[in-house]
């Protein structure tokens, strides 16, 4: 199923979770000198326009990012993750949201490389246009990222990131994103991984972080971040999550000082809450 487009969702709840630990994982990992991959299993177009027709149709952003915008007292990693943002709106006003590819790149040194693979072929264009111009760093693949990996898997450079976001939209996509991890873990047990879920009231949402905490690895972390309780209708998502696996050791205190007051700013209701579970045998 191709009808999937992250316009109409870019900067949303969901996205300032995601980014905000990849803005982290990216600093830690890009402080050694050695080159690094990154492995992007589901890119989209790479940055957004929140003035498109798209994000203002649902608008999703204004509960996301534009909550953040302006706060007060943010955490040091929030204070981070902006600037981030910000590097596509020097303008100030915000206007432009950039996706994970963006902010991998934008966190990438001359000898690391970026991976893309995107499904969706009208994606796959703005994709390539957004990084016209950036050489062999970035290398763009229109096909299923999560079939690619075992290609991929160890890089060249035995340091790597894969970041796993699908859609969710079909079951098939819980199975095959444990089966990807699996076979990576195979090939490359040293590696970050750093998938992201949407909380949902379907079964095969609610299970998932219980079979990824049985993935064969020994460090992982768990975060998630609910902005309201979930509708008595069973249906919207409430929240996401993110399962880090070779986690940086730096993220989990990073994470338990910045939760609380991201969630009191994202919070849509009652029932907004957050979680952080760590194992580090």
């Amino acid at each position: 199923m191709l009808s999937y487009r992250h316009a109409f969702h870019a900067g949303n709840h969901a996205d300032v979770l995601k980014h905000l630990v990849l803005v982290q994982i990216l600093q830690y990992m890009t402080r050694k000198p050695a080159p690094l991959w990154v492995v992007d299993t589901h890119a989209g177009a790479g940055r957004y326009s929140l003035e498109s027709e798209q994000a203002q149709k649902l608008g999703e952003f204004r509960n996301g990012i534009a909550r953040l915008w302006t706060a007060t007292g943010q955490p040091r990693a929030v204070a981070e993750y902006l600037d981030a943002v910000r590097e596509l709106n020097p303008e100030g006003k915000l206007r432009h949201y950039p996706g994970s590819p963006w902010l991998a790149y934008q966190a990438l040194r001359k000898d690391d490389r970026l991976r893309l693979f995107e499904l969706h072929g009208n994606e796959v264009k703005l994709l390539a246009r957004t990084f016209n111009g950036t050489g062999r760093q970035v290398n763009i693949v229109e096909g299923d990222g999560l079939a690619a990996l075992n290609a991929l898997l160890p890089p060249p450079t035995r340091r790597g990131l894969v970041l796993i976001d699908p859609s969710y939209e079909t079951r098939n996509d819980y199975a095959a994103v444990i089966k990807a991890l699996k076979e990576g873990l195979k090939r490359f047990a040293t590696g970050t991984y750093a998938l992201w879920y949407p909380q949902l009231s379907k079964i095969e949402s609610r299970q998932l972080p219980d079979r990824l905490k049985h993935l064969p690895t020994k460090s992982w972390l768990h975060v998630s971040l609910r902005v309201q309780a979930p509708a008595t209708d069973g249906f919207g998502m409430h929240g996401s999550g993110m399962f880090i696996i070779n986690p940086p050791w730096t993220l989990a205190e990073t994470l338990r000082q910045t939760l609380p007051w991201l969630t009191r700013q994202l919070a849509l209701g009652d029932g907004a809450e957050w979680k952080l579970e760590v194992q580090d045998d």
